[in-house]
């Protein structure tokens, strides 16, 4: 890794450049940056989530995650380096089935609502996304290992599960779509 930051405002940006922690300055417009900064709101995001109440594992995961972003934007900053291990993509995997196999069986589409935990977890899942497509942004010009972008997809899907996790931690649900066209095609 680069140096520790001892001085926060080194006024080094103001041209609209930025650092990558091999020394090397590029635009803070890249697609690298991009796929950093988006990378760094997931994990401000699932930061705000972890002020919320909800079960002790599902915030060890959270608190696991946490890390593995942080671990994500460093091989992120430094071109060619690998600090996320595909170890980081099996356990999203393992958390996923676990979570997973405890919620009943989607019948129609939900909305990203309920309780605020749970529409917290869900605003995670979208940055998710976007920080995904980002990565495969940057994937497409710049050689990139895979775990990254796996991740972040594993990531996304995970943010869904738990949001429905987190919709049933106290006696709620998952808040369904009403669809005209499916209620229509009920009636008939």
């Amino acid at each position: 890794m680069g140096n520790r930051l001892t001085q926060i405002a080194t006024r080094t940006g103001d041209n609209g450049t930025t650092g990558l922690g091999d020394n090397k300055r590029v635009s803070k417009n890249s697609l690298r940056v991009h796929a950093m900064g988006d990378v760094d709101e997931l994990n401000s995001n699932i930061g705000v989530l972890l002020c919320e109440e909800m079960p002790a594992d599902v915030r060890g995961v959270l608190v696991e995650i946490q890390h593995q972003l942080f671990n994500l934007g460093g091989e992120l900053s430094i071109p060619g380096y690998e600090l996320l291990k595909p170890e980081a993509v099996l356990a999203l995997d393992e958390a996923l089935a676990k979570y997973n196999e405890q919620l009943p069986r989607l019948q129609e589409f939900i909305l990203p609502a309920g309780s605020r935990a749970a529409a917290l977890a869900h605003v995670c899942r979208t940055v998710a996304r976007r920080a995904e497509r980002a990565v495969v942004a940057l994937g497409n010009e710049e050689a990139i290992k895979e775990a990254p972008r796996q991740y972040l997809n594993r990531l996304s899907d995970l943010m869904f599960v738990l949001a429905r996790v987190l919709n049933r931690m106290n006696g709620g649900d998952d808040v369904y779509w009403k669809s005209e066209r499916l209620a229509q095609a009920a009636a008939d």
